[in-house]
């Protein structure tokens, strides 16, 4: 990879965990008196965009992967070892799953995709 490439990928890193903050934090959020969990369909659009890019700059596994990687050890680290020892993710919610499901799921198709590219040519 060249250096513009390895800036480009931490830069992606650094969207995944930012990302990853900011749908965990804005999980719980209300639209009037409904609970309304948006952060869950930008996880579903922007993880696989992530790793979609990654895996243009080097199609190899471990680079495809590492903003999806990022991405749910954030969600994983700050939902239940949260900011002051607080659990950001409620552990039997429905939106909890819906953002774990929705972030990782597309993400994991989208690194599929890449990786068959990577295998026909």
């Amino acid at each position: 990879m060249r250096a513009a490439d390895r800036l480009v990928l931490g830069f992606l890193l650094l969207d995944a965990f930012l990302l990853a903050l900011i749908e965990l934090l804005f999980l719980p959020s209300y639209l009037g008196p409904v609970q309304f969990p948006i952060t869950a369909a930008v996880a579903a659009v922007t993880t696989p965009l992530l790793v979609a890019e990654a895996g243009r700059l080097a199609p190899h596994r471990g680079v495809a992967s590492a903003p999806l990687l990022v991405w749910f050890a954030t969600v994983f680290a700050v939902g239940m070892f949260g900011p002051g020892g607080d659990i950001v993710l409620p552990g039997n919610d429905w939106r909890t799953l819906l953002l774990i499901v929705g972030g990782a799921l597309p993400g994991a198709m989208m690194l599929g995709i890449v990786l068959a590219r990577r295998a026909r040519g």
